[in-house]
């Protein structure tokens, strides 16, 4: 019986294939491959990177946060998406998403659409 490939292999067959969709964080980081020393090839999400927040200039909209708002309803609100709650987070920045709204009356940053730089791959996208 054949052995199923991972999706991951099945995608590199498919020319500018990405594990991650069009809407992820991830989708236009590096994939990398390491070979551990029994020769398994382990795939993995190159860490991104983030341009300096200076460079983002005005490119933001302030949101004081009020009692029982979550990450996941602030990008619903103003991506009409909640997935995208990590476009907050990266303007801000904050390494756990729960951070931004955990106490009421702090004000974050919210990128307005199409003001994020689009660079090579690794460098967030608007």
């Amino acid at each position: 019986m054949a052995e199923i490939e991972p999706y991951e292999n099945a995608l590199d067959a498919i020319p500018g294939a990405h594990p991650y969709p069009r809407t992820s964080r991830y989708h236009d980081a590096e994939i990398g491959v390491h070979r551990l020393p029994d020769g398994t090839e382990v795939r993995y999400t190159k860490r991104r990177l983030l341009p300096p927040l200076e460079e983002t200039g005005d490119a933001t909209h302030t949101h004081t946060v009020r009692t029982g708002e979550r990450p996941d309803l602030l990008g619903q609100r103003y991506f009409g998406d909640p997935g995208q709650w990590w476009q907050i987070a990266d303007a801000n920045p904050v390494l756990d998403p729960r951070e931004l709204t955990d106490e009421p009356g702090r004000e974050v940053g919210v990128p307005l659409a199409g003001h994020f730089p689009q660079g090579p791959q690794g460098v967030r996208r608007g």
